[in-house]
């Protein structure tokens, strides 16, 4: 089945950063884009036109016109037409997928959650089709699918291995467009998270940024002049599974004693908890009785917020962003002991050091679906295997 998006394909390497600024940063004056990229009014207008002619930019009034007046070429600034093409965002974890729609701009305009009642592959498929159904419906203009998998991911394309569903080199992305006629991109999903606040949110703008996701694990994701650092062969490979901030600390199943996987993730705050009292407690009913002075939990909570304290400060000291954001179902931990973690930051820093540029998001999965939906915008219309 063709796809919409092949009218934009493909991008030389001029027209793609000319995309991209106008599509991050826009509505730009040619002006303004030519001074953001170095060329001359020359250059650029070689490089809109056939932009402009794929309806990829569109000629927008510069703001505070008057509709219909038209302020001449130099003047009329160049923008995405945000709703021209619609993308579809999946996250997957162990026992429910997450859908989102989005606009070219990444703007959530719908979501459908399901069960995952299996982890058989061709099932998996299956259900992601069925969603994509129901994702598209009443919108004809879908350009593609990301998918978002916690695990190791080969070519955009081949989950090699993820733990929370048992896979080990699965070709999800050629499973799902044989279901839907739709081309598909699949990447871990802390990537596409990381890509998502880099073009469209916290991290917009910034040379360099990082990104800290706490929850069912730890995520890390690096920006280094405006653009994430890939490493592959180690995304998921247990981040802060062997980062030790306590060599006395908890030896819990997932984690060395004392990493900040033991001492900070989810499961292992709940495992803690339960061996203390012999109570099964939710993430969220601990941190409530650490609020109300209960004294096991306010101990593992303060623990946990001295580590992630520790760890904030550390990754500050030797990479040095302009801004951390610390994101995840996980950072509700703020809200108990966000005190802890400031005063501990300030205790591994030097004195004199600039404040940290800390930023707390607690999000929910239908973000990293959105990220998911990202990194289909930026390979299946840009055009870009890495970019």
């Amino acid at each position: 089945m063709p796809t919409s998006a092949e009218n934009w394909l493909p991008l030389s390497p001029g027209e793609r950063s000319v995309a991209i600024e106008v599509l991050v940063h826009g509505p730009l004056s040619r002006t303004e884009l030519a001074r953001r990229l170095g060329l001359s009014p020359g250059s650029l207008t070689r490089l809109t036109k056939p932009l402009i002619e794929s309806r990829l930019l569109v000629e927008v009034p510069e703001a505070g016109a008057p509709a219909g007046v038209r302020l001449g070429r130099p003047s009329q600034p160049l923008d995405v037409v945000t709703d021209s093409r619609y993308f579809l965002g999946f996250k997957i974890t162990g026992d429910m997928v997450y859908g989102v729609v989005t606009t070219l701009r990444s703007e959530i305009v719908a979501r459908h959650d399901r069960a995952l009642t299996t982890h058989e592959p061709g099932e998996v498929a299956d259900l992601l089709a069925a969603m994509t159904g129901e994702l598209s419906r009443g919108r004809p203009r879908v350009a593609g699918i990301g998918i978002g998998v916690g695990g190791l991911v080969e070519g955009r394309a081949v989950v090699g291995e993820s733990p929370f569903l048992g896979w080990r080199g699965v070709p999800l992305a050629g499973l799902v467009e044989d279901r839907t006629g739709l081309p598909v991109v699949v990447e871990n999903d802390t990537a596409a998270f990381v890509e998502a606040e880099t073009w469209f949110g916290a991290g917009r703008g910034l040379d360099r940024f990082v990104v800290l996701t706490v929850g069912a694990g730890l995520g890390y994701g690096l920006v280094l002049g405006g653009k994430r650092v890939p490493y592959p062969g180690d995304e998921d490979r247990g981040f802060g599974r062997h980062w030790i901030l306590d060599p006395y600390g908890p030896l819990t199943p997932d984690g060395r004693r004392g990493s900040a996987v033991s001492l900070l993730t989810i499961p292992n705050i709940r495992y803690q908890v339960q061996a203390a009292t012999g109570r099964d407690l939710g993430y969220e009913e601990i941190l409530a009785s650490a609020a109300a002075g209960e004294p096991v939990s306010a101990r593992v909570v303060e623990e946990a917020g001295r580590a992630l304290g520790a760890l904030v400060a550390q990754i500050a000291n030797f990479v040095m962003p302009q801004k951390i954001l610390l994101a995840g179902e996980g950072v509700g931990l703020m809200d108990v002991a966000g005190n802890v973690v400031e005063n501990t930051i300030r205790d591994n820093r030097h004195p004199r050091a600039a404040p940290v540029g800390l930023e707390t998001r607690v999000s929910d999965f239908h973000d990293w679906a959105r990220g998911a939906a990202v990194l289909a915008i930026q390979v299946l219309v840009l055009g870009a295997a890495q970019v």
